[in-house]
């Protein structure tokens, strides 16, 4: 009897081990589901976040992959692109962003002042150093100044700062899938990687929608 009470603490003690090596090689999820979902802009639409800063350089590499993507996302999907907030530049260049936006240009000029900073190592951190070269892509200097400093901006910033902390990020580029699932282009594994894990997300949300539908 004392043997058999051995013999089964050992192949308890031997299952216990595999499973903790089973569960030690298990890939983490490359992504983090939110305890707390977070609403979406557009209610019925599947909403991918892309948080990023111009002066970070990882962002702007980001662009030439994340673009293309975007372009071909299909209708039942919302792309948005909130500027991280981090104070100094970050805060700087995220009330640069937000104005453009607020102005309709900044889908035209986006490009221009990731390039800007990145390539020409211009600070924009000044509102009337950002309104001169605005004004040499094309955007009325005088109405960007008065933009820059309106109440809706103000409101903007507000609005921005709060999603950020109830995302929970550390870090840029992340993206966040329908106020659920959050990662960055490292834990993906790559920039291409972190467009496939986007849309296999979508797909998740999607499939998920269909099913509460039925």
């Amino acid at each position: 009897m004392r043997n058999l009470i051995i013999s089964a603490a050992l192949v308890a003690a031997s299952l216990f081990g595999m499973n903790a090596a089973q569960a030690a090689e298990a890939p983490a999820a490359p992504y983090v589901e939110l305890a707390n979902a977070v609403p979406v802009a557009v209610p019925g639409k599947i909403e991918v976040v892309e948080l990023f800063w111009y002066g970070c350089p990882h962002c702007y590499a980001f662009e030439p992959v994340i673009n293309p993507w975007v372009e071909k996302l299909p209708s039942d999907v919302n792309f948005v692109r909130i500027p991280a907030m981090f104070g100094g530049p970050w805060d700087a260049h995220g009330q640069m962003f937000l104005t453009l936006e607020a102005m309709g240009v900044e889908s035209k000029v986006h490009k221009a002042v990731f390039e800007a900073i990145q390539k020409e190592h211009k600070k924009l951190t000044d509102k009337n150093d950002m309104a001169d070269f605005l004004a040499t892509q094309g955007v009325d200097k005088d109405k960007f100044l008065a933009t820059f400093d309106s109440f809706a901006i103000k409101g903007k910033i507000v609005q921005a700062k709060e999603l950020a902390k109830k995302y929970e990020i550390s870090g840029v580029p992340t993206m966040i899938v329908n106020g659920k699932y959050r990662f960055d282009v490292g834990s993906a594994g790559g920039a291409e990687q972190a467009l496939k894990l986007a849309d296999k997300l979508v797909d998740k949300e999607r499939a998920a929608n269909k099913a509460a539908a039925n």
